[in-house]
């Protein structure tokens, strides 16, 4: 008997293949430090003290980096759906594999 080799779908509905997920990580999680970085330095140029710009920077760089790196961090959370619907199948596969021939 011929094994059967089916690819699993996507999240999009396309076939899933292993994601790369690290370059859409270091680029959210840069953009995230660097967004915090630059408010930071603006809230220091405009007279707050130490902690209260850091503070400040930190509270408004959530929402901006909400907005400001949506495309980033969508193309991280398809990447973590696609790898997680990768692992997904090749445990299933690997359970068909250990159950033996003509278990189902």
């Amino acid at each position: 008997m011929a094994e059967q080799s089916t690819t699993p779908p996507g999240p999009d509905g396309g076939p899933a293949r292993r994601p790369t997920v690290l370059p859409w990580l270091v680029m959210y999680t840069v953009g995230r430090i660097g967004i915090f970085a630059a408010l930071t330095m603006i809230l220091w140029q405009v007279g707050l003290d130490f902690w209260s710009g850091l503070l400040f920077g930190l509270l408004l760089s959530m929402p901006a980096s909400y907005f400001l790196l949506r495309p980033s961090r969508e193309r991280l959370t398809e990447g973590l759906a696609a790898r997680s619907v990768a692992r997904r199948a090749a445990k299933q596969d690997l359970r068909a594999r250990l159950s033996g021939p003509g278990a189902e």
